[in-house]
């Protein structure tokens, strides 16, 4: 069985490239059509953006073949205009969700433009309710990830002045989320008010990736903030999930937030988990906390163990592992690019190839394919100009420089003009064996498919600069500020170390017979001795999953005990 890649190697898919020889000739022919691929996109995306800024700006999201808008974000998004609230003109999704595509792409004046815009005009306290997840990773995302691109030097994208006002515009939003998780479980509702929180009867059932992909964008927010309670809310529902899976290392894919009970015990890499799997592995490289790797690692291998078939995927009972639906869903593309970040990049490959067959059989990737009746889903036919395909072929590019995804890219983009490219922008496919097509146009084809397609061909941006994407493709840098250090005080009084100096595993200062010390300015690489009530954390770094992990205080003698963001130490009050 493959074993995962440990994190420290996560990189190394992108530092290296497999050792075949190339021929210049050939070189210099790829160099051309990524030139003319990448303008090719370029185009897809300003007339995807311009449409949206010309005919419904400053609403959610394009109706590209009636030139109209939706705010599909919201509750709001089937009411007809004279129904709208007064006071709500949408939440500008489109336009937060293509800034840091507008700064990949290089364009400062239009950047500057929708910040200034955004800065002065959106506002979050209205009477609407919208979906936590959508929210959170493409508004909140979308707002951390510009503030990012906003404050970085080396970008330059900001010519004027820029105070953090899309970074108070993203803990205004933060905080409004934060009345969700005021469950039982901790595992915060699937929908809120902007305004009011949460309504009275409100659903209490939610989604395993609607529960558990909010610590990239929440953990980012306490980072930048200072305030730990986003953090340390979207850790908490993350890590009672996780306590709730099955002795197989399985989650189910729907669950109630105020009982925590399985709602739905089929379970799979597709809709519905999908981001839970991505936002482990992907919160370890961003903070560096080895419960996220520890948590994935156990995920992934059981994924593999119990979902995996060839290079398929289907779904399994969470309890019994015993397979449940045979069938294949766009959704589920995006797990070759994971794949990647683990390092296992042959299996990545395999299932890759699958799914560009299931596109170029159909011309674009239906939403929903039966697997063990070989026939495509009959009421899940569509193809809204989802990403993910994009986005593993470009992982698989960086990975190993084969020309091969050069051509898939190539592939996509055609058919994407042919089938789905219409005069107010790009609208998604109906049924994808008539290419009937549907009148929405998703933000996240600029946020996320233009911007897959377009770093596939011109990857300058992210070239020499770590970056991880969020489930909707906003970049967030990794920097070494946000992975997790203990204060210099911490360390004075919770070491045990035997005579000779040197840390012993598991040892207490009873079992070494050594005498009390508790002085405060003791240097690291001295001895130290402490009382004999001590009973060391079981880890150096002090860092926990639940209470068992922690030890008895060297100067207390209290029991220590673990924290919501999984350090040891006297949290709880006399």
């Amino acid at each position: 069985m493959f074993r995962p890649l440990h994190p420290k190697h996560v990189y190394i898919c992108f530092l290296i490239s497999f050792a075949f020889f190339i021929d210049p000739s050939s070189q210099h022919v790829d160099d051309v059509k990524k030139q003319q691929m990448r303008e090719k996109v370029r185009e897809m995306f300003y007339h995807a953006y311009d449409n949206y800024m010309t005919y419904a700006f400053p609403h959610d999201e394009l109706k590209p073949i009636t030139k109209s808008f939706t705010d599909s974000l919201s509750e709001l998004g089937n009411l007809k205009l004279e129904h709208l609230p007064t006071d709500y003109n949408g939440s500008a999704v489109t336009l937060v969700e293509s800034l840091s595509s507008l700064a990949i792409f290089g364009n400062k004046t239009e950047f500057e433009k929708g910040v200034l815009w955004l800065s002065e005009n959106l506002k979050f306290d209205v009477d609407v309710r919208v979906n936590l997840f959508e929210c959170n990773i493409r508004l909140l995302g979308g707002l951390i990830s510009a503030h990012l691109l906003a404050i970085d030097p080396t970008n330059r994208l900001i010519q004027g002045s820029y105070d953090n006002q899309l970074l108070r515009l993203a803990e205004d939003l933060g905080k409004r989320f934060l009345p969700a998780f005021e469950t039982p479980t901790g595992i915060p509702y699937a929908w809120i008010n902007f305004k009011k929180g949460v309504m009275e009867n409100e659903t209490t059932e939610t989604s395993t990736s609607g529960c558990g992909s909010l610590i990239l964008e929440m953990g980012a927010l306490s980072r930048l903030t200072g305030d730990p309670r986003f953090e340390s809310a979207a850790l908490r529902a993350l890590r009672q999930l996780w306590r709730m899976r099955s002795s197989l290392d399985l989650l189910g894919t729907t669950l109630d937030v105020v009982t925590g009970e399985w709602l739905e015990y089929s379970s799979g890499i597709g809709a519905g988990v999908d981001s839970f799997y991505e936002y482990l592995m992907k919160a370890y490289i961003l903070f560096g906390k080895e419960d996220y790797w520890r948590m994935f690692r156990s995920a992934y291998l059981a994924s593999q163990k119990y979902f995996r078939y060839g290079p398929w995927y289907h779904e399994a009972n969470m309890w019994s592992g015993k397979p449940t639906y045979w069938q294949l869903t766009s959704l589920q593309a995006f797990w070759p690019g994971l794949q990647v970040l683990v390092g296992d990049v042959a299996a990545a490959n395999s299932s890759h190839r699958e799914f560009f067959h299931a596109w170029e059989k159909f011309g674009v990737i239906p939403e929903r394919y039966l697997l063990d009746h070989q026939m495509i889903h009959p009421t899940e036919r569509y193809y809204p100009l989802r990403p993910e395909l994009a986005e593993s072929t470009f992982y698989l590019y960086q990975a190993t420089k084969d020309p091969w995804y050069l051509d898939v890219g190539e592939a996509m983009v055609k058919s994407l003009n042919r089938y789905t490219k219409v005069a107010g922008g790009f609208a998604s496919v109906r049924d994808v064996t008539t290419m009937q097509l549907e009148d929405h146009q998703h933000s996240f084809f600029l946020a996320e498919t233009c911007k897959y397609l377009y770093l596939l061909f011109d990857d300058s941006f992210v070239a020499k600069r770590n970056y991880i994407f969020t489930t909707e493709g906003h970049p967030l840098q990794v920097m070494s500020s946000w992975h997790d250090k203990l204060p210099e005080s911490y360390f004075s009084g919770n070491w045990t170390f035997s005579k000779s100096g040197a840390w012993e595993s598991g040892a207490s200062a009873m079992s070494m017979k050594v005498c009390p010390s508790i002085a405060p300015n003791s240097r690291l690489h001295e001895q130290h001795r402490e009382s004999v009530c001590h009973v060391p954390d079981q880890k150096i770094d002090h860092k926990c999953w639940s209470n068992r992990d922690c030890g008895v205080d060297a100067t207390t003698c209290r029991q220590r005990s673990c924290s919501e963001v999984g350090f040891c130490g006297l949290w709880n009050p006399l």
